[in-house]
């Protein structure tokens, strides 16, 4: 009896210690990008929802305005609201508060998650990154839950950039836009944007004045040299640099000089080198540095300059060495345009060419940023010791040329995470957290104008680039999470807050959208398809006028009868495609359209008609190739002004 009431006590006492220790174990932590520093987990979760409110302190205008962006934020993606008000945080509220912390440095940022959620930081940008924190979290768990815990954050490297080249490829203003809010929620915080360029002239016949160049911005002083194929007005370009300062995210923009100038030259043809090719400009004539002089001046003058921020890039690469007399030259003229945005009170950035335009003429270090792309360039150790400031930005690691068929079309995310940090600059690695390194950037070149790629095939591209290098210039060398769980966790998160930019549906759903009938003009909740996809539909064909429309977006249609031919097609960045079919009037037909990153296809009746895929087109009697990408991320937002029936639309998240 007594061994009975024993083997009972026992077990009463292990019923009473079980609960115990699973009260005692902790939250892993939060899965966000980049990675946090530090955790402390807690027990338990905090819930978040429309009777949470955002507070901060009365008449701290700034946590103000941060509080009211995190809450529209919250809405936007999460569809609920919550107040936002002064005064002090109660059970389940969240507050914002600037709080000294040496340790955090400029960035950092800490959250404590209990029974309310307190974020602190020695600087406002310090709080807003923690709101994009919280946001990461709540998107994992549907909106409603924060695991308690203790967070300590920060970067690593205080410069974390993008570059993206918009002059030899047009760009819309509301892509650079979404881009902004993309970047910081990442908090990535430098975007530079590469305003002028040209293609190469061996895939136009080696004729200047046939090959495509821009400058990108609107100018009063030359009308007639801003780009006629695509623009930004003045306004535009400075209501984006507001845009990113309410994001805590840098905008350069970049006036590329003395090389890549084909669209100077060609405005200004007396300008341009005869000597080292028509995209150099002359630098032994006085012509040059007035054009130069007034160009840099239109943009930086006066107390409300288009170029807002504190930094411009004024290129300075790739220029010939063929001689001493133009080495030293070059080396002049780099001093002169880095003195030149000195003089409106802004840090020069350039990029590092000084090695191989070795001389002995005097070029500024003190203050000036280089972005080091390639060594035999400039060799970063060398620039160090010369006293310039770098960004690393190796080309053999992080340059994407889409459809190009060198450099990467893709960024090896895998290497990247694994193996770098700004640090490693081409063959060269320097201590981490160097003091003279003050970041890194990765880059989009768009080197062949007419190549058919989309803004929708870069950001393809950019998304993963963007979430592993955020990693890898905010937590820095040796992330905790293996790559491997890394790749799998990132695509639950979004572009940014709203965002969809590619129309990205990831998740076991298989069918993300089912009319019956399709009526003229009608409009869809879901605005694209973006890649991996198959739309279905039921046709009984009216005679179309060329140019009808069956879906289109903001920048995408899909006609029924295209323009040119009457065909089934779609045009999207100023590209035409179209398939070889036709339907005719009073035909009836099953359509399926299937797309993914490098093939549209169509199909009717279930039979595959024809495959649009990456064309190669040669030149210079098959010296030179470029290739011809021909995808399509599939507009639903409207319904054309079509007479054919349309019924049975299915949309499906697979590509057949």
């Amino acid at each position: 009896m007594r061994q009975r009431l024993l083997f009972l006590a026992a077990a009463i006492m292990l019923l009473i210690a079980l609960p115990a220790v699973a009260d005692n174990t902790k939250n892993e932590k939060p899965f966000v990008i980049p990675e946090l520093r530090e955790w402390q987990g807690g027990k338990g979760t905090i819930t978040i929802n429309a009777e949470t409110k955002i507070v901060y302190k009365k008449g701290d205008a700034q946590m103000e305005k941060i509080a009211r962006r995190f809450a529209a934020d919250i809405k936007e993606m999460f569809g609920y609201e919550v107040e936002v008000a002064a005064g002090k945080a109660s059970k389940g509220d969240i507050s914002l508060a600037i709080k000294n912390n040496k340790k955090l440095g400029a960035e950092g940022y800490k959250i404590a998650i209990g029974n309310n959620v307190a974020v602190t930081a020695p600087t406002a940008q310090g709080v807003f990154w923690g709101t994009r924190t919280l946001l990461q979290i709540l998107e994992q768990n549907n909106g409603a839950q924060l695991p308690k815990g203790n967070i300590t954050d920060w970067p690593d490297y205080a410069m974390r950039g993008f570059m993206l080249d918009c002059g030899r490829k047009y760009i819309p203003i509301e892509f650079l836009r979404d881009y902004v809010e993309f970047m910081s929620y990442y908090k990535m915080n430098l975007f530079q944007i590469h305003l002028n360029d040209n293609a190469f002239k061996q895939f136009f016949n080696h004729d200047w004045n046939k090959t495509p160049s821009a400058f990108r911005l609107e100018s009063e002083y030359f009308p007639n040299l801003t780009a006629r194929d695509g623009y930004y007005t003045k306004k535009e370009f400075i209501d984006l640099q507001k845009l990113a300062e309410e994001f805590y995210v840098e905008i350069i923009p970049e006036i590329d000089v003395p090389a890549h100038s084909l669209a100077f030259s060609k405005f200004r043809p007396e300008i341009a080198s005869k000597d080292y090719g028509m995209d150099h400009l002359d630098l032994f004539k006085e012509e040059t540095y007035q054009f130069v002089d007034s160009l840099f001046d239109e943009y930086l003058k006066g107390d409300e300059p288009v170029f807002r921020g504190k930094r411009v890039n004024v290129g300075t690469d790739e220029y010939s060495n063929r001689d001493k007399a133009v080495v030293e030259k070059f080396r002049s003229f780099t001093d002169h345009c880095i003195r030149l945005v000195e003089k409106y009170g802004k840090q020069a950035v350039a990029w590092g060419a000084l090695t191989h335009a070795n001389g002995e003429t005097p070029v500024k270090s003190e203050n000036v940023i280089l972005t080091a792309w390639h060594n035999p360039y400039a060799q970063p150790d060398e620039m160090i010791k010369q006293g310039y400031e770098l960004i690393s930005i190796p080309d053999g690691l992080v340059y994407i040329v889409p459809a190009a068929g060198y450099y990467y079309d893709y960024l090896n995310c895998n290497y990247l995470y694994n193996n770098w940090t700004p640090a490693i600059i081409g063959d060269k690695t320097f201590e981490e957290r160097h003091p003279k390194i003050k970041g890194g950037m990765f880059a989009v070149w768009n080197d062949h104008p007419g190549n058919g790629i989309s803004c929708k095939d870069i950001h393809y591209r950019v998304f993963p680039a963007m979430q592993t290098m955020a990693v890898k210039m905010w937590t820095g060398a040796k992330p905790q999470t293996p790559f491997e769980e890394f790749d799998k966790a990132r695509v639950a998160l979004s572009d940014a807050p709203g965002l969809n930019i590619a129309g990205r549906f990831s998740g076991e759903k298989r069918t993300i959208l089912e009319a019956a009938a399709v009526a003229p003009g009608c409009e869809n909740e879901i605005e694209q398809i973006g890649f991996e996809y198959t739309v279905t539909f039921d046709v009984e064909a009216a005679k179309e006028e060329r140019g009808t429309v069956l879906f289109s977006s903001n920048d995408t249609e899909f006609y029924l009868s295209d323009p040119l031919s009457g065909m089934l097609g779609f045009a999207r960045d100023g590209y035409l495609n179209k398939f070889n079919y036709q339907l005719f009037p009073g035909e009836k037909a099953t359509i399926a359209i299937s797309g993914n990153q490098q093939v549209t296809k169509l199909y009717v009746n279930g039979k595959l008609v024809e495959t649009l895929d990456k064309q190669t087109i040669f030149h210079n009697e098959g010296k030179d190739k470029m290739y011809y990408v021909r995808t399509l991320v599939f507009p639903l937002k409207k319904a054309g002004e079509f007479k054919s029936k349309i019924t049975n639309l299915k949309v499906e998240n697979f590509c057949k």
